[in-house]
């Protein structure tokens, strides 16, 4: 199994998660981050981690979010989309934007 970063992570994009991660398997995009599921190895850290609470266990994903888990694999194997091994500011409105239902139309890709 893998973990799943979730759509309350868009526009947020806080990296508290990326410091605990002890197999740096978070790739950055322009708005979001995602967990590249083959390098992921189930540990669990990086959920409470989390200011967002948008990182779940694939199996505990809720029903609505379900489209995430293939948008991880995705992005995580998108071209632009980096490897991001230390934490960085979240965006400049993230703390507005965290908790706001609807983001998956403001994914950039």
């Amino acid at each position: 199994m893998t973990h799943v970063v979730t759509e309350n992570c868009i526009n947020c994009k806080y990296t508290d998660c990326v410091d605990v991660c002890p197999v740096d398997c978070f790739k950055e995009g322009p708005n979001f981050l995602v967990i590249d599921p083959d390098e992921c190895i189930d540990c669990a850290v990086c959920i409470p981690e989390c200011p967002a609470n948008a990182i779940f266990a694939e199996e505990d994903v809720p029903s609505d979010q379900l489209a995430f888990i293939k948008i991880n694999a995705e992005l995580s194997r998108a071209a632009g989309w980096k490897t991001i091994t230390k934490r960085k500011a979240p965006l400049p409105d993230a703390d507005e934007w965290n908790g706001k239902p609807g983001k998956l139309q403001y994914l950039v890709r």
